[in-house]
């Protein structure tokens, strides 16, 4: 951190990410204070936070666009980088460092290289990251020809136009990231019961509760009354299923041994129904009380997981291929995301390896300034 000439604000280095279909900045770890409350009060400064509009700072007034990474050299033996993802929101001030964000995720390398972290390779790099919100492992590998970051590709993901170069993330071990298990009540479906805002009369919800990489309850569709194939503007102008779904998501939070879930952007709910446009599953997600347009990456694994679990309720509608490798396109509002699953041939229940392709890339490197007062020298 430096000051400002001749003002009273802070310059720390940032370099803008997008990472998947989310964009955020990057920081160095010892660019920013290492008290937490302190590094808080940074990145809601950086982000301009709170305010819907975010005017005051770089966020992008959408929980998408309201992210931050942090990146540091790994422990030898472990993993080559540390990778700490925050959530802020645009209208809160608050920065969640508890879940994961695979989308964030796939910006790390491209970025450790760009701050010499990481010394590129002839052909392709690969590095180690441990995220450190809930200690998952993965490796990610980029292009690199002649030791020089390739960007510019033909891989294509939904959410994002274009086309660029693919960035894969292998996960090691997803299975319960923030729960206690990947099923953490230990069935494959459990009844949540709330009383309806509008009739008060008890509701149950028949669920899936779920974690790898990302703590989720799946729902069908059809047992809220809707089909999975609403649009994002009308699912976010659904009053009345909103107000379900957050009174399902606080009961769900207790069994998944999360607590109070109110003020956690966790766990995130899911609508899902039958495929309609030649994927595995037809999905509608909430981050958590907003309709995504898509869905995150740890997100869709968590769901392609379902998918391939006897006894599921994703398993109940998904089209899924039978063998232990499993290719999962889950469909979402503004495309499908591709997972690729493998489980073990002996036990069905246990999964192997969750891998998927993204695309990142550097939008601007810099400095961004902040009030001196957020951490005085």
């Amino acid at each position: 951190m430096t000051p400002c000439l001749d003002s009273d604000l802070r310059a720390i280095p940032c370099t803008l990410m997008r990472g998947g279909t989310s964009r955020g900045p990057f920081f160095l770890a010892s660019d920013l204070p290492a008290d937490t409350a302190a590094r808080d009060r940074v990145l809601l400064a950086a982000m301009g936070c709170p305010d819907p509009r975010q005017i005051d700072g770089l966020g992008g007034a959408h929980p998408l666009t309201s992210k931050a990474g942090i990146v540091a050299h790994g422990t030898p033996g472990q993993a080559d980088l540390d990778f700490t993802f925050a959530q802020l929101q645009p209208n809160a001030d608050t920065v969640d460092t508890t879940p994961n964000c695979g989308n964030m995720l796939a910006a790390v390398l491209p970025y450790a290289i760009e701050r010499g972290l990481v010394a590129p390779q002839d052909g392709v790099t690969r590095a180690r990251v441990l995220t450190r919100n809930t200690g998952m492992l993965c490796d990610i590998t980029m292009q690199t020809p002649l030791r020089v970051p390739r960007f510019g590709g033909e891989a294509r993901i939904d959410g994002v136009p274009g086309t660029a170069a693919p960035i894969v993330i292998d996960f090691l071990d997803t299975a319960g990231s923030v729960c206690r298990a990947l099923l953490p009540t230990g069935n494959t479906v459990d009844k949540l019961t709330i009383i309806d805002s509008e009739s008060g009369k008890p509701l149950t919800i028949d669920a899936t509760l779920i974690d790898n990489g990302m703590p989720m309850v799946l729902m069908r569709a059809a047992d809220l009354d809707r089909t999975a194939r609403e649009t994002v503007a009308d699912l976010n102008a659904d009053t009345s299923l909103k107000q379900r779904i957050e009174a399902l998501r606080l009961v769900a939070g207790e069994l998944m041994g999360l607590g109070n879930v109110a003020q956690k952007s966790y766990p995130k709910m899911c609508l899902i129904a039958a495929p309609r446009a030649g994927g595995s599953i037809a999905t509608r997600c909430f981050i958590p009380r907003v309709c995504h347009d898509a869905i995150g990456v740890l997100a869709a694994i968590t769901v392609g997981t379902a998918c391939v679990l006897p006894g599921t309720i994703a398993a109940g509608v998904a089209v899924v291929e039978a063998g232990p490798v499993h290719a999962i396109s889950v469909e979402h509002p503004t495309g499908e995301f591709a997972v690729e699953l493998e489980t073990d041939p002996a036990d069905p229940g246990t999964i192997l390896r969750s891998a998927l392709i993204r695309t990142a890339r550097p939008i601007m490197r810099g400095e961004v300034l902040v009030p001196s007062s957020t951490w005085p020298l």
